[in-house]
């Protein structure tokens, strides 16, 4: 929410689920005294007692919205190519057995269709394509999207090239309930291209801050939001927030009150910088490793990050090989005909 700043305008969450964005963005409008009637609220979920679910959240909160029923990746309900204003999600992750079929003439995949058989860049371009020319998005994505090969790999170059990618924040495991492991936070802006920025990405590497809430759960603290927010707003000029309590955090980073990229947090890149990388967008790749004290090292911490990259790692390289293996078989099948 800090980082799209949804004061106003139409707001849609194509996988709303019960409608936890809605709720969050109304109170980020409220907290910045704005008139919660400065935004309208749109929403698409298939699960009909999910959407029951989602209106009576909303209700609860003194809010309503226009939310139907449909599969997103088929069905359009809202018409919302170029619509919105704001776009927010936390979708599925690496869904398998959509009907590409089905998607071959809809216009909010103007990138292309991946080959492979995962739904991750489906999603990406909806939250793309349903932005106008203003637009911000904001959404949670599996880390394995930012380095993703083949046909997601020019999805994700043609996104960058149109300048829409403005920022992306890793995220350590354990933040979501129903995702345990390490994801990313990806941040579009239709309107960067007309700005100073259109040719930086900035790279914010989040996976060390945290407050573990017990061995299984962990959570940003009111501050620690504050400072990852006040990050961007630096990059992007504007002033920044303190009133949660990120001052300490922000003299330490950044005494001289200006963006500077901090190593092993920060990093502004080029365009030319994610080419040489494979466009990738994985915020680790580039804002290095910060220097720390022995003591300062939280071992059982860390190993439990590296092990669920590890298996991120792994699952990659179990669909790879299965790759592999049909490849394999194709060319025999051809040989022996």
């Amino acid at each position: 929410m800090e980082i799209i700043e949804p004061y106003h305008g139409r707001i849609y969450d194509p996988a709303c689920g019960s409608g936890g964005m809605f709720v969050q963005s109304a109170a980020f409008v409220a907290q910045h005294r704005k008139a919660v009637t400065d935004i309208a609220i749109y929403g698409q979920e298939k699960v009909a007692e999910t959407i029951r679910l989602c209106k009576m959240n909303l209700a609860v909160h003194g809010l309503a919205g226009d939310i139907r029923q449909g599969v997103t990746y088929y069905e359009d309900i809202h018409k919302s190519v170029g619509k919105f204003d704001f776009v927010m999600a936390n979708p599925p992750f690496n869904v398998d057995k959509v009907d590409k079929e089905r998607l071959k003439d809809d216009p909010r995949y103007p990138f292309g269709l991946p080959k492979t058989d995962n739904a991750n860049y489906l999603w990406i371009q909806v939250f793309y394509s349903t932005l106008n020319d203003a637009g911000r998005a904001g959404f949670v994505m599996a880390n394995s999207a930012g380095d993703a090969r083949g046909s997601e790999l020019e999805i994700r170059r043609k996104m960058l090239e149109d300048r829409a990618v403005e920022v992306m924040v890793s995220v350590g495991p354990n933040f979501f309930y129903t995702v345990t492991l390490p994801c990313t936070l990806w941040f579009l802006d239709r309107g960067k291209k007309k700005s100073g920025r259109k040719d930086k990405v900035l790279f914010i590497d989040a996976r060390p801050i945290f407050r573990q809430i017990d061995r299984a759960h962990r959570e940003f603290t009111p501050d620690q939001i504050e400072f990852i927010s006040n990050i961007v707003r630096l990059y992007r000029g504007e002033a920044v927030e303190t009133d949660a309590g990120s001052r300490d955090l922000m003299k330490a980073n950044f005494p001289k009150g200006k963006y500077a990229d901090v190593a092993g947090l920060c990093k502004v890149a080029m365009l030319a910088e994610i080419e040489a990388q494979g466009w990738s967008l994985n915020p680790g790749r580039y804002v290095g490793v910060a220097e720390r004290a022995a003591d300062d090292f939280e071992f059982t911490v860390r190993l439990e990050e590296l092990n669920e990259e590890l298996e991120t790692l792994n699952a990659e390289a179990r669909e790879l090989e299965a790759r592999i293996a049909e490849n394999v078989a194709s060319v025999r099948m051809t040989n022996c005909k």
